[in-house]
């Protein structure tokens, strides 16, 4: 018998093609560019432990330059960064003084407590914005029975309150009081490209003040893996000695630092983009009816749907189920985070998604 041939696919047989998802939930799943990709197959790399890995000396020297600081350290996390800055600046039984959102008191695994022995004293801003008054207020009084205020802690953007921007003359009194005091004012700066892209202002200009700075690269810079913290010299030589026990020396990181340096180097300028686009979806979601918008300054958009009649868990899994992702902060409050991988009609599919769930 003669072979059949195969037949062409019809409409009808052929596999419906499975739609992209939109990953809202965070920055921190941006994947890298060619261009990273490419400059990380190419690093040239050495032991960093023994200081000898050029790329990895280059990014912070660059980093340390774009901030206008003495120095500056590779870490493998944001997290590590703002640990090492803690073990620094304080010694067991001291309290920190921060907002009661802030990232390294409820999403880095009580670290604080566990490596440095520190305590919070909490804080609640508006919009996550501190003021001198009422930090002065929590400061511990000299009292042998008391534990100390060891240290101030800032985050620029806030990221649990909605990529919130914190005023520049806040942290400006904040610092000069404090220093005044001889207290020292760490900035979590995970987002800080973000806040001086909003501002229209050099990273340098709007963290000057502070005794040491984290930032990420791994968020809205879309390098795959890393963070830097910087400051003064004597400051930086102390964070090697704490990122070493934390576990954080790593060899030949230049394949990682290669992507930082492209990260640090061209993707601040796009970030207004991501702003723009959750400014879009704010806008979309404020005519739906349940639905409650807060500020949204950068590229974190928070918003409220216990008018919907849904939890967060329950409109997570609905968009979900279109192909859409995203995270709420509690019951009531659901997040998302636009980033270099989100375009604009991403944005237009996701309010249609949040539209149709609504409805039914």
């Amino acid at each position: 018998m003669p072979t059949k041939l195969p037949q062409p696919e019809t409409a009808q047989s052929q596999e419906p093609k499975t739609q992209r998802a939109i990953d809202l939930r965070s920055d921190t799943v941006t994947q890298p560019t060619q261009a990273m990709r490419r400059a990380m197959a190419e690093a040239e790399v050495g032991d960093d432990v023994y200081g000898e890995d050029p790329t990895v000396n280059r990014l912070q020297e660059r980093a340390a330059q774009i901030f206008e600081r003495e120095a500056a350290i590779f870490v493998p996390s944001g997290t590590m960064g703002n640990q090492i800055a803690v073990k620094c600046h304080t010694h067991h039984g001291q309290e920190i003084i921060c907002e009661e959102r802030a990232h390294f008191i409820n999403l880095e695994s009580a670290t604080m407590a566990a490596f440095s022995g520190c305590l919070p004293r909490t804080i609640q801003g508006e919009d996550g914005a501190l003021t001198w008054t009422q930090i002065q207020k929590k400061i511990a009084p000299p009292y042998y029975y008391r534990s100390q205020t060891g240290l101030i802690w800032l985050e620029n953007t806030l990221s649990l309150a909605g990529g919130t921007i914190f005023p520049q003359h806040n942290a400006d009194e904040i610092c000069d009081s404090a220093h005044e005091l001889g207290l020292p004012v760490h900035l979590d700066g995970a987002r800080i490209f973000n806040a001086a892209a909003a501002l229209g202002q050099p990273v340098a200009a709007i963290t000057r003040k502070f005794d040491s700075i984290m930032f990420c690269l791994s968020k809205g810079l879309c390098a795959p893996v890393g963070s830097m913290l910087v400051g003064g010299k004597a400051f930086i030589d102390k964070a090697r000695v704490y990122r070493k026990a934390l576990g954080g020396g790593m060899r030949q990181a230049g394949v990682l630092a290669a992507a930082g340096l492209i990260a640090l180097e061209t993707m601040p300028a796009r970030l207004k983009e991501d702003h723009d686009n959750a400014r879009a979806l704010a806008e979309g979601l404020a005519e739906i009816k349940g639905i409650k918008i807060g500020k949204t300054p950068t590229n974190i958009l928070v918003f409220d749907i216990s008018g919907t009649g849904m939890n967060t868990g329950e409109f997570s899994r609905r968009l979900a189920a279109k192909n859409v992702l995203a995270a709420g902060i509690d019951n009531e409050v659901m997040r998302f985070v636009t980033h270099h991988d989100v375009s604009r009609d991403d944005c237009s599919r996701t309010l249609e998604v949040v539209r149709e769930i609504c409805k039914s």
